[in-house]
């Protein structure tokens, strides 16, 4: 029921309203319909309403209705919010269902986050949260009561989403809230006078959490200067966090042999290095990031640039790079420099067939001098 319809009730249904005001009851049918009482025919409504010892008030007009079954207003603070859109989002190597209510609040799905955080469907969150070394971190309202109840959690209807028609939820603020106590529990556990112990179980979870809060930390800081720039509705949605998904991992790898011989062998010919490829000279690093990284690709590179180490000794870019997909992408790119670099007699023809590949502008300066 909307809030025309409930008016109309109060009136006594349809004819009798459009009798009072005598208009066609189709006129009234459409105010029905479309939830819309229009605003020249508030004043009179309200008027007449006084006139008949009706309760109305202005805002009644506007106001968003729930009904139960037996069609009883349903109190606001016991009404089950409805989410208006939903879909899944990627952390790390997980994905977690997420929704946006009536009221525009986030939600993350319960079973969402626990699988998130301890890898696991079994447990409930409260058998996480309430033990004595991560619940003195906790807002009161995450503390679990005792009959293990969460106050911040709720119920809320998914709306036309694939899943069931309630949920439980919690909202994105609170998970974030529970990731900050397990991290700072197991930082505080280092500390010598520390009295948190946490089990080798708690510690894992502390582990996923600190990634999660990490991963929220470089999207959220993305997804600032994006809207303080408008960028955001320039660029396809979703476009830039989801390559530096495939791309990219949220820890660095650990160091593994990754560049072929081969590559040094090329650049040691072209560039005339008299040493050997193991003891290549540092400026064979800026070769490295022009016609690898630099090619490979330009968003991929300049957040390597920005939140990678400097690439001294074994922090390589490389080791950023995902096993699956960016490692994959880097071993083509190598070999395919190779095969170029083997046909080629100096650096400056490398870089110029490099250019032509990968569709750079080539740019041919005039210049006149004296006879």
């Amino acid at each position: 029921m909307n809030a025309a319809q409930l008016i109309i009730k109060k009136f006594g249904g349809q004819t009798d309203l459009a009798t009072l005001i005598k208009k066609g009851q189709s006129t009234i049918a459409h105010w029905a319909k479309t939830g819309v009482i229009p605003a020249k025919w508030r004043p009179v409504l309200i008027e007449l309403a006084s006139k008949n010892n009706i309760e109305l008030t202005a805002d009644e007009f506007d106001q968003i209705i729930h009904i139960n079954e037996t069609g009883d207003l349903i109190p606001e603070e016991n009404r089950i919010k409805k989410a208006t859109h939903w879909g899944e989002l990627v952390l790390g190597d997980n994905t977690i269902s997420c929704y946006v209510l009536e009221d525009g609040e986030r939600i993350f799905s319960l079973k969402g986050i626990v699988v998130a955080l301890t890898g696991t469907e079994g447990g409930a969150l409260a058998e996480y949260i309430k033990v004595k070394s991560i619940r003195g971190f906790l807002p009161k309202d995450l503390i679990p009561e005792e009959n293990n109840t969460i106050p911040a959690l709720l119920t809320f209807d998914t709306g036309g989403s694939a899943f069931a028609k309630n949920a439980i939820g919690v909202p994105v603020e609170r998970f974030m809230d529970i990731c900050i106590a397990y991290s700072t529990a197991l930082q505080d556990s280092f500390h010598p006078e520390s009295k948190i112990d946490l089990t080798e179980r708690q510690t894992e979870i502390a582990i996923k959490a600190n990634s999660f809060l990490r991963a929220c930390a470089k999207t959220g800081i993305i997804a600032l200067v994006d809207e303080a720039t408008g960028y955001q509705y320039d660029r396809p949605v979703d476009a830039l966090q989801f390559k530096l998904k495939l791309f990219l991992a949220e820890e660095m790898r650990i160091w593994e042999k990754t560049f072929p011989d081969e590559l040094w062998d090329q650049f040691k010919r072209l560039t005339n290095w008299r040493g050997t490829i193991h003891s290549r000279p540092k400026y064979w690093g800026k070769l490295i990031n022009e016609l690898v990284y630099g090619y490979l690709d330009k968003d991929v590179y300049a957040w390597l640039k920005i939140n990678a180490p400097k690439p001294v000794g074994n922090l390589s870019y490389h080791r950023w790079l995902t096993a699956q997909y960016g490692l994959k992408k880097l071993m083509e790119h190598l070999w395919q420099l190779i095969g170029m670099a083997s046909a080629c007699n100096s650096m400056d023809q490398l870089r110029r067939k490099m250019g032509e590949k990968y569709g750079k502008v080539p740019v041919q300066m005039t210049l006149f001098i004296d006879p």
